[in-house]
């Protein structure tokens, strides 16, 4: 299937050229901006770059397996495709293409629940590892209703998004005059996701831990929170800014993952996204602590590049990217990794969505 698209694209850096000749502007600026100024957006990638490895050699790295496990279970990449709003308006058959992707090369798929063709459908679409994210947009009766369908439709667990109590400000959206068809019944429900608390996680462990079904929460930025929630029992701690998208300044998802790895103490999986598009960063998230990385725009180029196949070739690349920088630092495999593999470094060059892709600057 993936023939033609192996000499196509032999780096990560060319889907993003075809995507943009690909796509519209609104969905094309949606896929790249943040929040107002942007910076959040910047300050992930900067915080990536600020990680150095400290490679042993000598080390017989023959075979390396680039393999991990996500909720108990073997995947061939420690990542999963992160929840993406929209992604129908980047790729023909939306989140059922992203679907049949994630099945054909082997990692899990988290969909968001403002993304089409919806729950039932998504799941019907591929035989894959799969989670759901929810957008609360109704009372807790509609929050039970959402965890039913789920667990009928063979999601493996459960996810509530807590840094959107308010809906940013996407300056590239409004200059562009582009209006989400996703979002158009979004303001009627949007005072229950403003009202969300830790009551609601509450309840949520009270009523559904019988079931099986892990919590994710998706969201945290800081120690004192993951605290919190391991203590209301939540089985996946996942540290994430929303892609720069919802607080602007914030900090970058790998700059504070350590002390979210620390403040778990192991009680929890801490799973991360936030700028991640290259092996080199899988490698960086691993070595500080996460278990599992969510990658978003990556995955959206690809799709917008090439569709489904498009997104198999782009997770080959990666793989490739990830065994290589594993056999470099001296291990064979995501296990023998240890945070002394990594270090504090000065960063280089520009940082912004694409920097992780110099090339893309030269002519």
């Amino acid at each position: 299937m993936n023939a033609p698209l192996k000499e196509e694209f032999l780096t990560l850096q060319e889907f993003v050229s075809a995507a943009k000749r690909n796509l519209p502007p609104g969905p094309w600026n949606y896929l790249v901006g943040g929040a107002e100024t942007e910076t959040t957006v910047r300050r992930n990638r900067l915080a990536l770059d600020s990680i150095g490895f400290r490679p042993r050699v000598l080390k017989d790295v023959s075979k390396v397996d680039a393999s991990s496990t996500f909720l108990s279970r073997q995947v061939r990449l420690p990542i999963l495709l992160a929840p993406i709003g929209g992604l129908e308006s980047i790729v023909e058959g939306g989140a059922a293409a992203a679907a049949r992707s994630a099945a054909a090369f082997g990692v899990p798929q988290m969909l968001s629940s403002v993304c089409q063709p919806g729950l039932e459908a998504t799941a019907a679409a591929a035989d894959t590892l799969r989670v759901f994210q929810l957008y609360v947009r109704g009372d807790d009766a509609w929050v039970d209703d959402h965890v039913r369908r789920a667990m009928d439709n063979g999601y493996s667990a459960f996810c509530l998004t807590v840094d959107v109590s308010m809906y940013s400000r996407r300056e590239r959206d409004l200059v562009g005059r582009f209006v989400k068809p996703w979002r158009a019944t979004a303001p009627a429900g949007s005072n229950f996701q403003s009202g969300l608390s830790w009551a609601q996680v509450k309840r949520f462990k009270d009523k559904h831990s019988d079931k099986r079904l892990p919590l994710i929460i998706k969201g945290i930025a800081t120690a004192e929170d993951a605290e919190i929630a391991v203590q209301h029992g939540v089985e996946v701690v996942y540290c994430s800014n929303h892609g720069g998208r919802q607080l602007d300044h914030g900090l970058g998802s790998a700059a504070v993952l350590p002390e979210i790895v620390k403040a778990v103490a192991g009680r929890a999986e801490v799973w991360v996204d936030g700028g991640f598009m290259r092996g080199t960063d899988i490698v960086k998230a691993i070595a500080l602590g996460a278990t599992t990385v969510g990658l978003g725009r990556l995955p959206c180029l690809a799709l917008g590049a090439a569709g489904t196949p498009g997104l198999v070739r782009a997770l080959e690349i990666l793989e490739n990217e990830v065994q290589t920088c594993l056999g470099l630092l001296g291990v064979t495999s995501f296990a023998e990794l240890t945070p002394q593999h990594v270090v504090a470094a000065p960063p280089v060059g520009e940082h912004d969505v694409f920097s992780a892709f110099p090339l893309l600057g030269e002519p």
